[in-house]
């Protein structure tokens, strides 16, 4: 394998909304590098259905409300601050995204703005049903016609390189391993999104197997809220693309869209007083219940009191992708139930993106700054990598300017400690069979419900799966899958230290929120 040192300025690993937020910034201050696992917009943005949440009518919304339907939603975990600058600042990112070309979708002249689960007014401006897409689109557009960034597709990170407690950049692969790099820069923002894919459903692309949270976590970084993983309600039961679910996005509720069990019983008014759009963690509770009570793998998503040409321009992919597997949303029911979908917890930051290593700094569904507290409010997430990603590329340029003048030659006298290759003995076949176990371990004891005695379990499992990955990783499936365990392994055990339930956390041997543990959780490797 051939090995390549690369400089620049500002590393960037992800190239979701984040990676892309934080490039437009820092790619005027020095040489910048973005780093994806796939192509260029492969991530879990793409996928983003319902929209954007904005206090952007000025008539009758403002960020106050944003705000505190935000921290109700977070059941008491979220970092006031921070949720004050997301709120805030979002309405100014948003407008930024409109003038740049981010096509939304209008009522004539006016945004046809929408109402999501937990939310009390209408902010979420949408696309279709393919609002990620667009704003990446958007994003990725201006990026290209700049002409300022170095974007390496199918370069996977690895390991990040610290040298006198500092982050000066990170080792990577290409995808298929034929080729080595060491890319070094005074600062590196890690946006590599979520984690969903360490479940056996969910509703992320391949990509999302947490390596962000791994590779900060092996580096010395902090790793906040990790148990809090949310459960989308309603995904598509059936067959299923590179493991990953159809979200049937909630937005459909927004628009009138409701819940009936296998007996046809409209049931989500006796769980909750917003009915449908109850906070997500309430929802997919409900729909396990109304499951167990009629032992069926799916409750339905009714749209029948949405009017079907409505149906069709709303939401044309969901009724274009259902077609495809003979349902007819404008008058069949959609078999649904709920998918891993979330993250709420990640590399802890501050309220600029830095982490407690300096020159590392995150963005995006990966970090942690408190926003999304214990249960995330629906459409924040993409309103986070905005506005949180360009937070962190403008921190991200001060301390570069700083580094340059202080460690002239940390960088430049910097030398690999190589460490002893271990082969591999394992096949690929083997390790997808790995894969997948960890991923039905996740689900079956670390999902929705969760219990003691389950999370004993998979944590045991767990270990012996580590056992078996005492290797150096040299292409993408062994680098997953030893950042799919050890991520994994962290949210057993957070969710087993947390004695009670809160937000997505539930707990079946604590069933009830305890005053002791609103707190977060923080984990380092020793």
């Amino acid at each position: 394998m051939s090995e390549k040192i690369i400089h620049c300025d500002f590393l960037i690993i992800g190239g979701g909304i984040a990676g892309l937020s934080a490039a437009l910034h820092v790619s005027h201050y020095g040489k910048t590098i973005l780093l994806t696992k796939g192509k260029t917009g492969e991530s879990a943005t793409e996928y983003a259905q319902g929209g954007i949440a904005a206090a952007i009518d000025e008539q009758k919304d403002s960020p106050l409300y944003h705000l505190e339907d935000t921290l109700e939603a977070g059941a008491g975990l979220c970092d006031k601050e921070a949720v004050k600058i997301l709120v805030s600042d979002g309405v100014n990112r948003v407008k930024e995204l409109i003038k740049v070309g981010a096509q939304f979708d209008k009522v004539g002249e006016t945004l046809d703005l929408t109402l999501e689960g937990a939310h009390k007014h209408r902010r979420i401006l949408h696309a279709g049903d393919a609002t990620g897409a667009e704003i990446e689109r958007a994003l990725a557009a201006k990026l290209l016609k700049e002409k300022l960034v170095d974007v390496r597709n199918f370069v996977y990170g690895k390991d990040l390189i610290i040298n006198e407690g500092k982050c000066i950049g990170a080792h990577a692969h290409k995808a298929d391993g034929t080729e080595e790099y060491e890319f070094l820069a005074p600062t590196v923002i890690l946006c590599t999104g979520g984690l969903g894919q360490v479940y056996l459903h969910n509703t992320n692309p391949r990509f999302a197997t947490g390596d962000g949270v791994a590779m900060a976590y092996r580096a010395g970084a902090e790793i906040q809220d990790i148990e809090f993983v949310q459960f989308h309600p309603t995904t598509l039961v059936g067959p299923e693309k590179e493991g990953r679910r159809l979200l049937i996005s909630e937005a459909v509720r927004g628009e009138g869209a409701i819940l009936l069990n296998t007996k046809g019983e409209h049931f989500m008014p006796k769980y909750h007083k917003m009915a449908d759009l109850a906070p997500r963690d309430i929802v997919s509770r409900a729909i396990l219940e109304e499951m167990r009570k009629t032992s069926s793998d799916h409750v339905f998503l009714s749209l029948e009191k949405i009017e079907k040409e409505k149906i069709k321009k709303r939401f044309p992919t969901i009724y274009e992708t259902c077609l495809e597997y003979g349902i007819d949303i404008t008058k069949d029911k959609i078999p649904v139930s709920p998918a891993a979908h979330y993250a709420m917890g990640g590399v802890k930051i501050d309220l600029d993106g830095r982490t407690n290593i300096p020159g590392l700094y995150a963005a995006g569904e990966v970090s942690s700054a408190g926003i999304h507290g214990a249960n995330r409010l629906a459409s924040n997430s993409l309103l986070d990598g905005l506005v949180f990603g360009r937070r962190s590329g403008i921190a991200a340029v001060d301390y570069a300017e700083k580094f340059k003048k202080e460690n002239p030659k940390l960088l430049s006298g910097f030398k690999r400690q190589r460490a002893k290759t271990i082969k591999a003995t394992l096949k690929k076949k083997e390790i997808e069979d790995l894969r997948l176990k960890v991923r039905k371990i996740m689900w079956d004891d670390v999902g929705i419900l969760r219990s003691s005695e389950g999370l004993k379990t998979a944590v045991g499992e767990l270990e012996k799966v580590d056992k078996k990955l005492q290797f150096t990783p040299r292409n993408e499936f062994e680098i997953e899958l030893k950042n799919m365990v050890l991520v994994s392994k962290l949210i057993a055990k957070a969710a087993f230290e947390r004695t009670e339930s809160r937000g997505a956390h539930f707990r079946t041997d604590f069933p009830k929120q305890d005053d002791r543990w609103k707190k977060h959780l923080i984990y380092k490797s020793k």
